[in-house]
């Protein structure tokens, strides 16, 4: 008997629909040789410190730094869970082989393994690694099972990324709330969401500070067309007067007119990164609005795998574009387009079939499955997938680029047009809202009238005062950008192809980390805008470790890891250079002196942004809610803070049964729930796990 292990209960219906296995059991499908189970996300994740030893339960200073000689796994306390575990344990015990069909990629891997591990799996163990749910994509993964040890540099990778994260986090937040939290809120640090709260903090010191700089620009209207000086701003009044006087009653002279023909290439595909920004800006879609909608369509089997990080695809994909295509065209919205390709005979061009930019997965696109019944949201994001999918397979767009000189009294002027010759896949967007990044500000986008060279004329300058603009402060589409990069701002792809190796975070995990600087009260969103609240802005501010808030420096981090997947790195040394900064951090940290940071009442986040209606995926097996609590009391969970009282409920918070004893340490329900059980409590106060 073989076990196959899925991500999910849908997912695993899928896959035992297509094997065979037809007969519904307790947790799991049986027949044609096969049980196919599922888990529900994390069954497992790393012990909390007081398992290590009992001393670890309180937070305390001297108690840092928390370094176990070795880390272990543990069940996550929940009667779903362990009913689960229980079930997916005997059917391992009692399997020929495992065949891993967790989530294709370095989290999927690690959920998997984990349970495995845990389980004291020991027989031969395949991996399942598909890019789509199709049943074409799921058949053909079966008919090319690959070894499991072809993955282990995979959860290698998974398995570091998850202790470092333990070791800084955990280390990191319970140091600062000891040191500055003032007995009254968990100051959460953590590997990635420190470094982003930092890129949006310095932006918004940057704009406060910003003091605005007077400049004058030196224009004029000749035959209903502007002209800019060549020269570009004044930086004094005077020098800009000094220049308008010398042309006023003189003539104007067209002294050159050249024309420069051009194309633009059709927008890359999307990658999740890509596509997460292309929804905020179009549609005010969150990052994690976005992430769960595009889930949600791969799960439908409308799309592929999307927590991917290239804008490629393979040169496999190319034999299977046809059937996409033809797909496609039987859709009223899109059979014009698909009719002036010739479907059989699409051309293959690097800048979208590349094996070398192409790890685990490719670029995000269509499925030849049809969709049906989208909610509004689904749909737009669907369209605009489909469209860039199409566009790559559309001619160039053609443009001409007229630049016209001209002169007055020697002070010249110069002005450009440009004009669409050839839409090309232009065609397919909206010409009122700009869907390529790379498209040009719209005043380039005009047609002049026919000058000739050497006519004159009259005109009409006008000298106007401006004052230089701070920077704008970060959406969440900026804001993923940044991520992206390492807080580095670039316009080429190229370029920033480059400088994802260095990114903070994975694109997967990217949303999670804003929505949970959200919820720590760290920034808000007013509009697109994200700004930090004052206790954000004062945490990085009594952080003087640059390496728990540089941007630049966390994303070499990153680097390591990804080179832990690709052999170039290994996790110890990885882990061993952690350890080192946690001891220096914790070191600096408790022999500084005392700054006070302001504590803010946490308050639920109204964002404007519309949620995702999605249907929400009902669970062939349910895991039980979780108990409530009793009105006022968490009876098992000491104060980390003073160590001798509980935490008990009150209207808004969990609050310590010593705070007539000047203990105030809370933790609002925006943090942990009204109806959270003991377990989950215990895990917000013990753990605090953050990336």
């Amino acid at each position: 008997m073989k076990v196959c292990i899925a991500e999910k209960p849908s997912v695993a219906k899928e896959i035992a629909s297509i094997i065979g296995a037809n007969t519904k059991r307790d947790g799991y499908f049986e027949g044609n040789g096969y049980c196919v189970t599922w888990t529900f996300g994390h069954l497992c994740t790393l012990k909390e410190p007081h398992e290590y030893t009992p001393e670890w339960k309180s937070w305390k200073i001297n108690s840092l730094p928390m370094i176990p000689p070795k880390f272990g796994i543990k069940l996550i306390s929940d009667k779903g869970v362990e009913k689960q575990f229980a079930i997916i344990e005997k059917l391992i015990q009692s399997a020929d082989a495992v065949i891993n069909c967790g989530d294709a990629g370095q989290e999927g891997e690690l959920i998997q393994r984990w349970v495995m591990q845990k389980a004291g799996c020991k027989c031969k163990v395949e991996r399942l690694w598909i890019s789509s749910l199709t049943e074409e994509s799921i058949k053909e993964g079966f008919n090319s099972l690959k070894p499991q040890e072809e993955f282990d540099k995979l959860y290698e990778a998974g398995l570091t990324r998850a202790i470092g994260d333990w070791l800084l986090g955990i280390n990191a937040t319970r140091l600062y709330t000891v040191k500055y939290g003032q007995n009254r809120q968990v100051l959460s640090v953590g590997r990635v969401q420190t470094p982003t709260l930092a890129l949006i903090v310095n932006r918004q010191l940057e704009i406060e500070n910003f003091i605005p700089t007077p400049y004058w620009e030196l224009k004029t209207v000749y035959r209903d067309t502007v002209f800019s000086a060549a020269k570009g701003k004044y930086d004094t009044k005077e020098k800009g007067e000094e220049a308008l006087n010398a042309i006023v009653g003189k003539e104007f002279v067209v002294t050159d007119i050249s024309k420069k023909q051009g194309k633009d290439a059709p927008p890359r595909l999307f990658d999740l990164t890509s596509l997460q920004v292309e929804c905020n800006k179009k549609f005010g879609f969150s990052a994690d609005e976005t992430l769960k909608i595009i889930q949600g369509l791969y799960e439908k089997k409308f799309t592929t795998y999307p927590r991917v990080d290239t804008t490629f695809l393979s040169d496999d994909i190319y034999p299977k574009v046809p059937n996409i295509m033809s797909a496609l065209g039987k859709s009223n919205i899109y059979s014009t387009y698909i009719g002036k390709l010739n479907v059989n005979k699409l051309p293959k061009s690097k800048k979208v079939f590349d094996n070398s930019k192409v790890t685990d997965h490719h670029a995000i696109i269509p499925t030849n499955v049809v969709p049906v019944n989208l909610s509004d949201n689904e749909r737009k994001v669907y369209d605009i997938i489909v469209r860039r999918f199409i566009a790559a397979f559309f001619p160039d767009c053609k443009y001409s680029t007229t630049t016209v000189l001209g002169e007055s009294n020697s002070v010249e002027f110069k002005t450009t047009g440009k004009e669409i010759l050839e839409q090309g896949w232009r065609e397919l967007f909206d010409k009122t809202k700009a869907d390529d990044e790379n498209t040009k500000e719209e005043d380039e986008e005009k047609i002049l009238p026919t000058f000739e060279k050497g006519e004159t004329g009259e005109h009409t300058p006008a000298l106007s005062e401006k004052m230089t603009q701070p920077p704008k402060p970060y959406t969440e589409a900026t804001l993923l950008r940044a991520m992206e990069t390492a807080g580095k701002f670039v316009d080429s792809d190229e370029l920033r192809d480059a400088l994802k190796e260095n990114g903070i975070g994975r694109p997967s995990t990217r949303a999670a980390i804003i929505e949970t600087l959200y919820k720590r009260n760290y920034i808000k969103k007013e509009r697109k805008s994200l700004f930090a609240t004052p206790t954000g802005i004062e945490l990085i501010a009594t952080i003087d470790e640059e390496l728990l808030k540089s941007a630049e420096l966390t994303g070499q981090w990153e680097n390591k890891l990804r080179k832990i997947e690709k052999r170039e790195y290994t996790g110890k040394d990885f882990l061993d250079e952690l350890k080192e900064m946690v001891i220096n951090i914790v070191t600096n940290v408790r022999n500084a002196g005392y700054k006070k940071i302001t504590i803010e009442e946490i308050t639920e986040v109204k964002k404007p942004d519309s949620k995702p209606k999605t249907k929400r995926e009902k669970p062939l097996e349910k895991a039980p809610k979780p108990a409530k609590e009793k009105k006022e009391k968490a009876k098992e969970v000491k104060c980390p803070v003073c160590g001798k009282g509980v935490l008990i409920k009150g209207r808004s918070a969990y609050g310590c049964s010593e705070w007539k004893n000047s203990c105030s340490f809370t933790i609002p329900f925006s943090v942990c729930p009204a109806d959270a059980n003991i377990e989950v409590l215990a895990k917000i106060v013990n753990e605090n796990r953050n990336e």
